[in-house]
């Protein structure tokens, strides 16, 4: 379901599945793509998790069941972040320029139509625990110089536990990098550090 569901979910909250397709319409106009071809011109469903996981966009406002929810503000922030990068910044400028970027900020960066903001009436989502690390910082630092600005790309070693590198490693330094990992694994393992269910 895609024009049906943009049309009937204005709720205030979205599955992964409707905040991208409001992210593709709010694409669809002003948007010059990506200078390479190196970059999708649209998020999938992993960049949106990756993003998520290195802080670029809030992680999730809710769950229900098992089902993750958003809302208004990673719209912004995905469709910000789009933009930005079809000018040629780098995830690592995007992700700085951005850091405790209010949703007035955000609403100015990425110009999505109003029609796409449009909340609804919300169900009630699970309660979840508060997210401190999502909440925007008093005072931000300043950027990076653009000499120190890098974008780092995670290797999962299972358990949950995952190494950043700031290269993009290839499907042999990733098998090289959990082999190297091994030790690691075994003392975290030992002392009760990992997720026992994504290490089964």
């Amino acid at each position: 379901m895609t024009l049906s569901r943009l049309q009937c979910h204005y709720r205030g909250v979205w599955t992964l599945d409707e905040l991208l397709d409001r992210v593709s319409a709010a694409l669809s106009a002003e948007y010059p793509g990506a200078p390479n071809g190196r970059v999708r011109d649209v998020p999938d469903r992993r960049a949106v998790r990756w993003y998520a996981t290195t802080g670029l966009v809030d992680r999730p406002s809710a769950m229900r069941g098992r089902t993750a929810l958003y809302e208004r503000r990673h719209l912004l922030q995905l469709v910000a972040v789009k933009r930005l990068q079809s000018q040629g910044r780098t995830l690592a400028d995007i992700q700085a320029e951005l850091a405790g970027a209010t949703d007035t900020t955000l609403a100015a960066l990425a110009r999505v139509p109003e029609d796409l903001l449009a909340p609804g009436d919300a169900p009630q989502p699970e309660a979840v625990r508060p997210r401190f690390w999502a909440e925007p910082a008093a005072a931000p630092a300043p950027p990076p110089a653009p000499a120190e600005a890098f974008a780092l790309h995670g290797v999962a070693l299972g358990g949950g536990a995952v190494v950043l590198v700031p290269g993009t490693p290839t499907a042999a330094d990733r098998a090289d990098i959990a082999a190297a990992a091994r030790p690691l694994l075994d003392l975290l393992a030992a002392r009760g550090l990992l997720n026992e269910r994504e290490s089964s």
